[in-house]
């Protein structure tokens, strides 16, 4: 079941939503879904797990991730961190690329 999305309002909420998220989807331990937790090798998820955790977050808060967000995002909390500035809850990240971070802009008026 995917968790409600009332009252995420800042980076940390959308953290904790992930990580609910991940856990009741895919039965991960929550122990294991730290903040520096790579996506596929320290969370346990396929490639196809972390695209559908990333279209999940993109149906639930509408908001685009353009393509090639897995060669931006490795770690939890920098799935967290795009997801939150795509929504206008966080500056934009220091880890994308400037081309990348254009496409996310012209993608999600949010961000911009």
């Amino acid at each position: 079941m995917i968790p409600p999305t009332d009252g995420i309002s800042n980076w940390m909420h959308m953290f904790r939503w992930i990580v609910k998220l991940i856990r009741d989807e895919y039965g991960i331990d929550e122990a294991r879904l730290v903040r520096s937790a790579v996506l596929e090798a320290d969370c346990g998820l396929q490639i196809e797990d972390v695209e559908a955790v990333v279209g999940t977050i993109a149906t639930s808060f509408a908001v685009r991730f353009p393509a090639g967000v897995l060669d931006e995002v490795l770690k939890l909390d920098e799935l967290c961190m795009l997801a939150s500035w795509l929504k206008g809850l966080y500056k934009q990240p220091d880890f994308l690329s400037d081309g990348y971070a254009a496409q996310c802009r012209a993608a999600n008026a949010a961000c911009g």
